[in-house]
């Protein structure tokens, strides 16, 4: 991940990289254990469950430390970032960007510094590679060529039937976009994002990659400005824990209006697992990272909604970022460290 980079960066990164995962293999698994022996045993309910997770000695220092690392974090990658030279384009490209210099960024994605990255993703070409960076650290460093999005691709997207459009809504820098190009060459495949600097990452690494790729400037919760029908499946990854209610109804009725009949949509993010512990940590992941809209999305019956909008069979199941991708039923696997809980929101337009 950091071959290229001078030792001094190196170090800072892998500091930061050793710091999270002792947050994740040693402090999550001490707050569980400090908090099924005080309760008796193990919590069966989130809300009873959250002063008693409070009340134990090592939650502060699982709290700070998911809030203090991922500063340290963006910090190490923008110092990691400075000196890093810029992806050249092909002299022929072979697809397209398109930006929308007149777009209206919406005040729910400008007015926070989503994830603690300073600035956000869209005020400066060099902010989309720092999230690149810093997305592989956040995944503990096991994401750096992005088997994790390319695993998504395969047991999420891998039976479509001679697709022709293939529509990857809030790409970012297109980590799920090419891999969804790479698995069906034919198809045309569009990454559509509100941020300009990410877009053009996205297109410059999609063009190395040689791949024909279309990005275009847009807010998927509004209008993706696609023609109604022509798509025969939609994706997004990490996207919906990022917007508030109104624009998350935006975003599954603007899915709706662009996917075919019989057109599938599948959506990568964030849901309770049962684990009352776990579930709590998740819950005020939100405040300590930046993102006020995930608690609100993970409270809401967001499958409901994609129904709501036109949807059918709209349904969550888990999904194992460690290589299983998708897993055949809302059961997550036993796991000691502290980790996403991942899933997958599956849905179909009626034929």
């Amino acid at each position: 991940m950091t071959k290229a980079l001078p030792h001094s960066a190196r170090a800072d990164l892998d500091f930061v990289l050793a710091w999270r995962r002792r947050w994740a293999d040693t402090l999550y698994p001490a707050l569980v254990e400090q908090t099924n022996e005080a309760g008796g045993g193990p919590p069966t309910d989130r809300k009873a469950a959250t002063p008693v997770v409070h009340d134990q000695p090592v939650y502060p220092w699982f709290a700070w430390s998911e809030r203090a690392s991922q500063k340290a974090l963006w910090r190490a990658v923008s110092d990691a970032v400075a000196d890093a030279p810029p992806i050249a384009l092909p002299e022929a490209p072979q697809g397209s960007l398109t930006l929308n210099p007149g777009l209206h960024l919406p005040e729910w994605y400008t007015d926070w510094d989503i994830h603690v990255q300073p600035g956000g993703v869209w005020r400066a070409d060099a902010s989309a590679h720092v999230y690149e960076l810093g997305a592989k650290l956040v995944m503990m460093g096991d994401n750096d060529d992005y088997a994790f999005h390319r695993r998504f691709v395969e047991t999420c997207a891998g039976d479509l039937d001679s697709p022709t459009r293939l529509v990857d809504l809030g790409c970012g820098f297109g980590k799920s976009t090419w891999p969804l190009k790479q698995a069906y060459p034919g198809a045309e495949v569009i990454g559509i994002d509100l941020a300009a600097p990410c877009l053009r990452l996205a297109h410059a690494k999609t063009e190395a990659l040689g791949l024909a790729v279309h990005y275009r400037q847009a807010d998927v919760t509004v209008d993706t400005g696609l023609e109604p029908a022509s798509a025969d499946f939609a994706t997004s990854t990490m996207v919906i824990h990022e917007l508030p209610q109104p624009a998350l109804k935006g975003f599954f009725a603007e899915a709706a209006r662009i996917l075919k009949p019989g057109g599938r949509l599948a959506v990568l993010d964030f849901q309770f697992t049962g684990d009352a512990v776990r579930d709590v940590a998740v819950m005020e992941h939100g405040a300590r990272n930046n993102e006020p809209f995930m608690p609100g999305m993970m409270a809401q019956d967001t499958a409901q909604m994609a129904r709501d909008a036109g949807f059918a069979n709209a349904a969550w199941t888990a999904f194992d970022e460690r290589g299983a991708g998708r897993l055949p039923a809302a059961e997550w696997p036993a796991r000691r460290e502290w980790h996403f809980p991942w899933a997958v929101l599956e849905a179909e337009m009626p034929t």
